[in-house]
């Protein structure tokens, strides 16, 4: 090898040494008398049985109908049977169950109901899944939103 080719090998491993040298001290500094806050809107923050942000978006995505139960410890909301006044010959129920106290989709479950009016009488009808899913992604939506409020302030 020649002198000058010799020369800035040395230098480049010199400057890589020199860059490793400064990762570790500042990776080290960091681990010194400052330990890093609680991050206030982890997804298990909770002083109910469940997910906080899952349970205050439900009771927000449901608060134009009649509740009927809600126990926070187990992670159930009721409606009563609500008729939209455009459509007063149809009627639904929900159900909401949050599983879990993690801020996930598998975690939260909505079952409806519906009935119509015939004859003067309700009588089930089916309930579309994609009604059921729209409901769970308002829901969630509602709940990632919350939790993000809360980072940021």
């Amino acid at each position: 090898m020649t002198g000058t080719a010799s020369s800035r090998k040395t230098k480049t491993m010199m400057a890589k040494a020199g860059l490793v040298l400064m990762l570790a001290l500042s990776v080290t500094a960091c681990g010194k008398n400052s330990r890093p806050k609680a991050d206030l809107a982890a997804s298990k923050v909770t002083t109910i049985g469940v997910n906080s942000y899952l349970w205050r978006a439900s009771l927000d995505t449901l608060s134009f109908m009649p509740l009927v139960q809600t126990d926070s410890n187990g992670g159930v909301i009721v409606t009563d049977w609500y008729a939209n006044p455009r459509n007063p010959g149809e009627r639904v129920k929900v159900t909401v169950t949050i599983l879990d106290q993690d801020l996930r989709a598998d975690a939260l479950r909505v079952a409806t109901s519906r009935q119509i009016s015939q004859a003067g009488n309700w009588v089930d009808a089916p309930v579309q899944a994609a009604t059921v899913q729209k409901l769970e992604d308002i829901i969630l939506t509602r709940a990632r939103d919350l939790r993000r409020s809360a980072v940021t302030n």
